[in-house]
């Protein structure tokens, strides 16, 4: 699956995906096949980061 690219529709895609599928980025990230680290900095663009409590993008 490929995800968005768009940033703002990527963090809501992210987070309704880790919200309703996933318990946590690293599983999100193996099932998509999708770069962590890309993910991340994508996101760290937009100033949201992953919070393993939360398990969602803050």
């Amino acid at each position: 699956m490929s995800l968005p690219k768009d940033p703002a529709i990527l963090l809501s895609f992210v987070n309704t995906k880790l919200r309703d599928e996933f318990p946590s980025l690293a599983e999100l990230c193996a099932a998509l096949d999708a770069d962590r680290a890309a993910l991340e900095a994508a996101l760290a663009g937009l100033d949201y980061h992953y919070s393993p409590q939360q398990n969602q993008f803050i």
